[in-house]
């Protein structure tokens, strides 16, 4: 793969609506151009061997970096506070919720290999995934709901981050009591507590930004030491622990039932985060097809394996029933009087909260470099650094936005309406698997039986996930389980559909097993978590979802250029690749 560039063209392809209206045809009605936009899709062209270095990002991550990227985004608040929180309501079963979390995470980590694998030289993640397989106006929605999670997500972070650095410093005596609270701890607020200042917070995320425009080997080097660092003292703190354990603490291992773990699997599930991040690093890696898959999978395992010996240890050290929901860890080993591993769970905690929040910027900036690119966000966004090889205008717009809610807002009060976009868009790629695999979908040969093949299976896709929501909805309430059961028979019928109504090609690189089914059943659990937000959440979906459509409506619809030649990302030279 060294030496060459890939392109890609964005076509009007889609099964549905392909074609344009003739010169001699009545003029597009404003609806009519909406809708034959919205139903464009992006085609992966063949290979090209022209050259245009400078505008490209630069491949520079092997194996090692990715598997640390996914480790980074992962392991950071959840193994040093949520941990305890679920504790106290699955007692020593919580171990299981991390198991079972990581199980369902598994269905989706597969699926994103597939797709990493099936789209290796770009940018994007689950955004270009489903502008491939579906449409651009669902692409558009998924990068929404995905940013604001992103936006959200690492304000709240950098709040976090904040408040342990000035715990670390009031170690020494000299700062002791001395820091004001609009410093780093909380915020100073104002108006009711409409308004929250922290100095602190947005100070870190410019020094972050800062590195990520530097350059994405700088970058890695700096997450790369923070993530050994942070699982190095996780891994003492496990084994540290494992000498205190008192295995009496162990039993009752589920006191409130399996349905207390089970919804503790829900809350965990999100401490498995990261596909979305090494996926999106595809463009910057050395050899993606056989490293992404990998480096997806491989960092899943390895924080599954942290989480459970971090929960083992932790409810085995202390009753569930008298763990501290705030800092769990700590307060664990205080309370054996082992105060040294309390100030190393402080520094892996700053550690921890670094590279998730220097991934989570970079992701976000790769997703704006892709629609910039596109043509669905102004071309601003879609300039790299001739170089640095990196999308300074993106990296600074994301750490302006999210230095503004750190420091202005007390952002954890939005974080009940977190993960709508990591659940959207774990669904959206599941679906995506499936929907490439169709043979009849790349067929031409009957271009009606193609159209009500694609509409039938996308149909079969909406009933899956509306028994996924639906049956997360009657276990919510307490409803009848005849209920439940009627909601995972439809699905599994719907199921059946997809296996015998349609084809399925294998794909080039890695390959999800058991499609359809292995990905029909990851949309099913996706949305039975949905379900289990809170009702906020689901109206910041739906009120996102009008806002986007809004916006394509009056922009990206406009400037969307789906007739442009090329577009041309860089490729390292072979020496350097191998």
């Amino acid at each position: 793969m060294g030496g060459e560039n890939v392109q890609i063209e964005k076509s009007n392809n889609n099964s549905s609506s392909s074609s344009s209206p003739s010169a001699s045809g009545p003029p597009p009605t404003c609806f009519s151009h909406f809708w034959s936009s919205a139903l464009r899709a992006k085609t992966l062209t063949a290979p090209s061997v022209r050259t245009n270095d400078g505008e490209g990002l630069l491949r520079r991550l092997g194996l090692f970096e990715l598997v640390l990227i996914g480790v980074g985004a992962s392991v950071g608040a959840g193994i040093f506070v949520v941990t305890g929180t679920v504790a106290r309501d699955a007692g020593p079963g919580v171990t299981i919720s991390f198991l079972l979390a990581g199980a369902a995470s598994v269905l989706n980590a597969l699926c994103y290999a597939e797709l990493a694998s099936r789209f290796p030289a770009v940018v994007g993640g689950a955004y270009l995934y489903a502008y491939t397989a579906f449409n651009e106006l669902t692409a558009f929605l998924v990068f929404a709901q995905l940013m604001l999670d992103y936006h959200i997500g690492a304000a709240s972070i950098a709040r976090s981050l904040a408040s342990y650095v000035v715990s670390i410093l009031e170690l020494f005596p000299f700062f002791k009591e001395n820091i004001p609270s609009w410093i780093g701890h909380g915020g100073e607020e104002f108006l009711g507590g409409t308004l929250s200042i922290n100095i602190l917070a947005p100070i870190l995320l410019a020094l972050l930004t800062i590195v990520l425009c530097w350059g994405v080997g700088e970058s890695s080097v700096l997450n790369s030491c923070m993530t050994v660092v942070k699982v190095i003292i996780v891994i003492v703190v496990i084994f540290a622990g494992a000498f205190e354990v008192d295995v009496s603490n162990w039993s009752p291992f589920a006191p409130n039932g399996f349905k207390e773990i089970l919804t503790g699997a829900t809350v965990v599930f999100f401490a498995y985060v990261g596909f979305d991040a090494v996926a999106n690093s595809a463009e910057e890696s050395k050899k993606p097809q056989r490293d992404l898959p990998i480096g997806i999978l491989g960092s899943l395992l390895i924080c599954a394996a942290l989480y459970v010996g971090v929960s083992l240890v932790l409810t085995g050290m202390v009753p569930y029933k008298f763990l501290d929901e705030d800092a769990p860890l700590s307060d664990a080993f205080a309370s054996r009087g082992l105060k040294y591993v309390s100030v190393l769970i402080s520094f892996g905690a700053v550690a921890g909260l670094t590279t998730t929040l220097l991934v989570g910027l970079y992701v976000q900036s790769r997703l704006y470099l892709g629609l910039g690119r596109d043509g669905l966000l102004p071309s601003i966004f879609a300039k790299v650094h001739p170089k640095r090889h990196t999308p300074v205008h993106s990296q600074v717009w994301v750490g302006i936005v999210a230095g503004i809610l750190a420091g202005l807002f007390n952002v954890r009060v939005l974080s009940h309406i977190l993960s709508v976009g990591t659940l959207t868009g774990y669904s959206v790629v599941s679906a995506c698997v499936i929907a490439l695999r169709w043979k009849d979908r790349t067929s031409r040969n009957d271009s009606s039986r193609l159209t009500s093949a694609w509409r039938q299976g996308v149909i079969c896709l909406i009933i899956i996930a509306c028994c996924g929501f639906g049956a997360g909805l009657f276990y919510r309430i307490n409803a009848s389980y005849i209920l439940l059961i009627v909601a995972v028979v439809i699905a599994v019928l719907a199921s059946a559909m997809l296996c015998l109504r349609h084809g399925y090609s294998d794909p080039p690189g890695f390959s999800c097993p058991g499609v359809p089914l292995l990905p029909a059943v990851s949309i099913f659990f996706n949305l039975f978590l949905f379900a289990q937000l809170h009702y906020e959440a689901w109206w910041r979906f739906v009120i996102l979802s009008f806002i986007s459509i809004g916006l394509y409506a009056f922009y990206g619809q406009y400037h969307a250029d789906p007739s442009s030649d090329t577009i041309v990302y860089h490729r390292v030279a072979v020496a350097e690749a191998q």
